[in-house]
């Protein structure tokens, strides 16, 4: 991001009055910290916010302040409209089909499109949040606690606590220093990462019992019946991909996750050296180096087929 770009913005949030922000769909902690962090920054400025996600809040985030503000679809007109960690414009779903295009995104995905009219986009940062705590500090935006917490649990998640390659001394320091404000690690480290509902450990009980691997790829599935033994009520795999990244001698894991609309979501992971973002771009999806996504139309089983095939060739 450049000082021109950053001006932009706070110019754009002071002219602006009514202002509506979205992230994409199936939602994680990134997306939901974003959205909440800066929503509530914005708020605090007197701005009408209206906070929008197409499949809502999982109910992993449900204690964080303002979710309970959080709408699946917006409603009526705006000023300013704000789109977060999203790499493109159709991951944020339909909710934008009335409502005109994105003035601005706000993101840290490589894959990102530059979809909107001013794009605040930086892949070197380890989650959006962290583009959104360094646009509080150059704008003195109000960081309270409620705000502190949304954003420490967008960089916890999005660097699997620290873990991922990508986690620098400043992410850190970005930690140490919403901690100041009162954001309580272990707490929020503990709600978003590591308790998980009975429904999910069911789910991933469905995706276990299936498990293939295969020189350093391992990969699993979940169908539409096992979400309902399982009772659960999301959309994705209930971080079954994170466990699966947790096995001795993998490379690369692969989730594939049916979808009701004729569609799979399939979710990569991997250690480095091996780039997955490049192959969930061939299915049009994107994410980072060692973690992708997409949603490809067509029958599990078929899905499934092509994408192991593509993913084998950068293992050979």
């Amino acid at each position: 991001m450049i000082s021109e770009d950053i001006q932009e913005f706070g110019d754009l949030i002071n002219r602006a009055q009514r202002i509506l922000l979205i992230s994409h769909i199936r939602p994680d902690g990134d997306a939901v910290g974003s959205l909440l962090g800066l929503g509530l920054m914005l708020e605090e400025l007197g701005k009408e916010v209206n906070l929008v996600l197409e499949d809502g809040v999982p109910l992993v985030f449900h204690h964080l302040t303002g979710a309970d503000k959080v709408y699946q679809e917006p409603a009526g007109v705006y000023d300013l409209i704000v789109v977060v960690d999203s790499s493109d414009i159709d991951r944020i779903g339909s909710v934008l089909d009335e409502h005109g295009e994105p003035d601005v995104n706000i993101d840290h995905h490589p894959t990102n499109t530059q979809f909107a009219k001013l794009n605040l986009v930086r892949e070197s940062a380890v989650a959006t949040v962290e583009i959104i705590y360094d646009l509080a500090l150059a704008l003195s935006l109000p960081i309270n606690l409620p705000i502190a917490e949304a954003l420490l649990t967008g960089l916890l998640t999005d660097s699997l606590g620290f873990r991922t390659s990508n986690s620098t001394a400043r992410t850190l320091r970005i930690a140490a220093e919403l901690m100041d404000r009162g954001a309580n690690l272990q707490v929020l480290y503990r709600k978003a990462m590591l308790e998980k509902s009975l429904a999910a450990v069911r789910y991933w009980g469905q995706g276990l019992s299936r498990i293939q691997s295969e020189d350093g790829l391992i990969w699993t599935s979940l169908t539409l019946k096992d979400r309902e033994i399982a009772d659960y009520s999301g959309r994705d795999d209930a971080d079954l991909v994170n466990i699966l990244s947790r096995i001795k001698d993998t490379a690369v894991c692969v989730v594939f996750v049916e979808q009701t609309d004729g569609k799979v979501k399939v979710s990569w992971r991997s250690r480095p050296g091996y780039d997955v973002a490049e192959i969930a771009t061939q299915f049009g999806g994107g994410g980072h180096k060692p973690a992708a996504g997409a949603e490809i139309k067509g029958d599990l089983k078929r899905v499934q087929e092509e994408v192991i095939e593509a993913t084998r060739k950068i293992l050979t």
